[in-house]
């Protein structure tokens, strides 16, 4: 039942933000995570059914030392292509440029590494498995420590690369990949940043958990919110003239 539910949402945002054409080669971004397994399980369903025929890939980045020799295991169960790409982004990160706040530099690190093999690999669509909660916590972080609006899309036409990033489980809140990851045992894998759980993220994450229980609905609203782009009042200086 669980994963019927994932693939009502998954479709819709599939349908709403035109997702997938015929003849796409789309690689998954397999970190080994319960939200990129997640998205693996949801598309390699979804491929059954979809109206548009697509090929399925999946494409883990190594950031050093981490085995992820139960993603060979998974894929080779799901009968989907895997490629593990060996890096040295933990080193540059931490021990090289030794960044005080990471994320950003990885996130860059990693985009590039995975859109790169991506297209070496012919693909012509990549898949995050950012979730609703992802898309909440990001729209807020941009607003609290960078002072603008702003989010990641549901779906990016990146021209110069010729690759399109899609986001299938925007509609879908993290509680339900928890809770697939435990209905069918996903062999995830431990994240092996040392920053994990001590980041920018997750002070918001917190904060949205915390606003949401004081003001019931919030975090719809916020959600909303990024759906109601000709609603967004910002002042415009020279509109205002």
């Amino acid at each position: 039942m669980t994963m019927q539910k994932l693939l009502s949402k998954a479709r819709q945002a599939i349908q709403d933000f035109d997702m997938i054409q015929d003849n796409d080669k789309i690689a998954v971004g397999l970190s080994g995570g319960k939200d990129s397994l997640t998205l693996l399980h949801i598309l390699k369903n979804y491929q059954r059914f979809s109206p548009q025929k697509f090929e399925l890939i999946a494409i883990t980045l190594n950031p050093g030392g981490v085995d992820n020799s139960p993603l060979y295991k998974l894929c080779e169960d799901l009968d989907v292509e895997f490629h593990e790409v060996q890096t040295n982004i933990k080193e540059i990160v931490f021990d090289i440029r030794k960044e005080k706040n990471p994320c950003s530099l990885c996130a860059n690190l990693r985009r590039g590494a995975l859109n790169g093999t991506a297209k070496e690999l012919g693909c012509t669509k990549v898949a995050l498995g950012h979730h609703k909660d992802d898309a909440i916590e990001t729209f807020l972080m941009s607003m609290l420590y960078e002072g603008r609006v702003n989010c990641f899309s549901p779906k990016t036409v990146m021209d110069k690369q010729e690759l399109t990033i899609i986001r299938p489980m925007i509609y879908i809140e993290e509680y339900m990949t928890k809770k697939a990851t435990r209905e069918y045992n996903y062999p995830v894998i431990k994240n092996p940043c040392p920053a994990d759980g001590h980041t920018n993220r997750q002070n918001i994450k917190e904060l949205v958990q915390r606003l949401n229980k004081d003001m019931p609905g919030s975090k719809k609203n916020i959600f909303g919110a990024l759906n109601n782009p000709e609603k967004l009042f910002i002042w415009d200086k020279e509109k205002i003239k």
